[in-house]
This record gives structure tokens, C-alpha cells and sequence, in this order.
């Protein structure tokens, strides 16, 4: 019901930044969380910032080591999650999977994701 569509990834200089771009599309009743995922090979895919929003107050969680340094915004009306990333450090490399908590109607929410883009922090 529900596509994903990534942008953003490359190459880039540690220091230098970054910014993701996700698109949700499809038969959607409610969409409850959006955020982003990374994983880098023979290791668990781990939350790097993810969105929910209640009536009007959003709620914006990061991963420790990414405070400071990302942000996460939205643009509700388009369905579209947005990751900046500065500062960016080697250790940073991964693929990033945007990730949507979502309902299509007289269904239960349920999780999508899309392709992954990869991101490179190298000199």
C-alpha cells in the first residue's frame, strides 16, 4: 500500500554534510512515524532519528552519537521526511532506509521501508 522513495546519499568529506530526502506514497489512511535507519554490512540495522507526531506537538528522537549533528524535519503535506546531516564523520558510513509507521484504512499500522541509499563519509 505504501511506497518509499529515497534520495540523497552519496559521497562526501568527513565535516562535510548531507541531506536525505524520503517520499511516502500510496494508499495511506494515517501516517504515525517516520524516520531514518542505518546499517553497515554483518551488523544490526540501528534507529539514527525517527518522528511521531501527536495532534500538533512532534516528538523527534536521536541516536546518541548523532545529536547535535542531524536533524530531523518533515513536510506533512507532501508525505516527505528530511535527515540534514553535518558534520559527518567516517564512522557514519552505512546504507540509510527511510522508515514509515503506517495504516491503510480497516487496517493495522504496519512498518515500510525503502531502498536504502548509501551514504560514504571518506577522504
Amino acid at each position: 500500500q505504501v511506497q518509499l522513495v529515497e534520495s540523497g546519499g552519496g559521497l562526501v568529506q568527513p565535516g562535510g554534510s548531507l541531506r536525505l530526502s524520503c517520499t511516502a506514497s500510496g494508499r495511506i489512511f494515517s501516517i504515525y512515524s517516520m524516520g531514518w535507519f542505518r546499517q553497515v554490512p554483518g551488523k544490526q540495522r540501528e534507529l539514527v532519528a525517527d518522528m511521531s507526531t501527536v495532534g500538533s506537538t512532534k516528538y523527534v528522537n536521536y541516536t546518541e552519537s548523532v545529536k547535535g549533528r542531524f536533524t530531523l524535519s518533515s513536510d506533512n503535506a507532501k508525505n516527505m521526511v528530511y535527515l540534514q546531516m553535518n558534520s559527518l564523520k567516517p564512522e557514519d558510513t552505512a546504507v540509510y532506509y527511510c522508515r514509515v509507521f503506517a495504516s491503510g484504512f480497516r487496517g493495522p499500522p504496519d512498518d515500510y521501508w525503502g531502498q536504502g541509499t548509501q551514504v560514504t563519509v571518506s577522504p
